[in-house]
């Protein structure tokens, strides 16, 4: 008769020792014939050792004390379910019985990620049992793992202080968002910045053979390209993602006053160059094209494609379209208009917490200077800010862009839509026709999945040059 409760309360003191010096708290204990052999506690960060989990400690000190590795007759008890490294060990050490507390639902072996021990070609089964003290178990790992994030947000706090005349988004707005699990960056010393923080997202490896350098437009933030993200990632490419300052998780200046054409694309020029990028694909949309379109001649050789969705450049040589007029007109009477709501009405699969994810930035009216300020900005004579630079943009993109490009446009765009993105197209050298999505509207990010398929298809090539 095994008393499993009991062992397992040992390997949870284990664990709670792994946690009081800075491991994950994962505690084992090895038993046989209802007397502790061994145990082991999590030890990877002191030992330098990524093999230093708490089961191979256990199983190890076993194997000494017994002067033999195989362990047939043991029990071996760990508080959460065992990776696939440890229960590889554990077969080999042909253990009689594993008993685990909290399952692992990103790396577990015994049936949360993969079985191994349901694998009947290996040459030996033992059996797992799983569940035993688990509230236990994962109320340890829980509370670990909320004190290392409470810290590292002190520590980001105490990093990059906010600015008296600046807001920063509670943190909290932006727990569990669906689809979007990437790690935060944070920067504040580029000269432009002047101290405010500005977030960004920065996956993949630094010399990956592509760049996605991915900007957003007004209203949204970095999530819009959740969808397309895993696809680069997948590919093995880097995936840089910045929230403008004023949206997402970047601050937000109180007034509208900071917000100028001339100042956000100084920031993103001396964040591209702090990041060294180099062989992007940029990809824009909205916002995100009106200034980011204006980047490449800047930097023309850490450019290589273009990847461009609803968006125009604003060289002020035309008046702006009755549809964009409506938007400024409706962003004027209504400042409080609900962004999430407004996206889903363009996009009705959005779930609830989907659009509560565009909310987030915004907790109340103080944080939506851009929001007021971005729809005058957009150049609408020839002497407007920003259009002479446009202007030459337009010039560098028609005679010397020597990179690929591919434009993609949603078709219910009653703003930036298909007429807008033809004269882009136009002006672009080499710009293959439009792909044309015609159930998509002004967001097309939120079906990004294809497109950015298609799109690593199509600039692949540019990672081997």
């Amino acid at each position: 008769m095994y008393d499993d409760e009991h062992f397992m309360q040992l390997a949870l003191a284990q664990a709670r020792a792994a946690a009081a010096v800075g491991e994950v708290p994962v505690g084992a204990v090895l038993v046989r014939g209802g007397e502790v052999l061994a145990t082991g506690r999590n030890a990877p960060v002191a030992e330098h050792d990524p093999t230093a989990h708490a089961e191979i400690a256990a199983l190890r000190a076993g194997a000494q004390a017994l002067g033999n590795y195989r362990l047939g007759d043991c029990t071996l008890y760990v508080t959460l379910e065992p990776c696939a490294m440890c229960s590889g060990a554990m077969l080999h050490a042909r253990l009689a019985r594993v008993v685990f507390g909290a399952p692992d639902p990103k790396t577990g072996a015994a049936g949360s990620v993969l079985d191994l021990f349901a694998n009947a070609r290996i040459n030996h089964q033992t059996q797992v049992q799983g569940g035993v003290l688990a509230p236990e178990c994962a109320a340890l790992l829980e509370d670990f793992f909320q004190a290392r994030r409470s810290a590292q947000r002190t520590q980001a706090l105490a990093a990059h202080p906010l600015r008296q005349d600046a807001l920063r988004t509670p943190e909290a707005r932006f727990a569990d968002l669906p689809d979007y699990p990437w790690n935060p960056k944070y920067i504040s010393d580029l000269p432009s910045l002047g101290g405010l923080r500005l977030h960004y997202l920065d996956e993949g490896p630094s010399d990956a053979p592509l760049t996605w350098l991915c900007l957003h437009g007004n209203p949204a933030w970095s999530y819009l390209y959740r969808h397309m993200l895993p696809v680069f990632l997948a590919a093995g490419h880097r995936v840089v993602a910045p929230d403008l300052i004023g949206f997402g998780k970047s601050d937000k200046p109180k007034k509208e006053a900071f917000h100028t054409f001339d100042g956000h694309r100084q920031v993103l020029l001396e964040w591209i160059e702090r990041l060294d990028l180099q062989r992007c694909v940029l990809v824009v949309q909205d916002w995100g094209g009106i200034l980011g379109l204006t980047l490449p001649m800047a930097a023309p050789g850490r450019f290589g494609g273009l990847l461009a969705m609803n968006t125009l450049l604003a060289t002020g040589e035309q008046p702006l379209s009755a549809g964009f007029l409506a938007w400024r007109e409706m962003c004027a009477q209504k400042p409080l208009f609900g962004v999430g709501r407004m996206l889903a009405r363009g996009n009705p699969q959005l779930s609830e917490a989907e659009c509560a994810a565009y909310d987030a930035p915004f907790p109340d009216a103080g944080y939506r200077a851009a929001l007021r300020a971005f729809p005058l900005l957009v150049p609408g004579s020839l002497g407007a800010p920003g259009a002479a630079l446009s202007r030459a943009a337009r010039d560098f993109w028609a005679s010397q862009w020597t990179g690929r490009s591919l434009m993609f446009v949603g078709a219910q765009d009653p703003v930036l839509g298909e007429p807008v993105m033809q004269q882009l197209a136009a002006q672009v050298r080499g710009c293959p026709p439009l792909v044309v999505l015609p159930q998509a509207g002004h967001f097309v990010q939120e079906h990004g999945g294809p497109i950015a398929r298609q799109a690593v298809e199509y600039f692949g090539d540019l990672a081997g040059a």
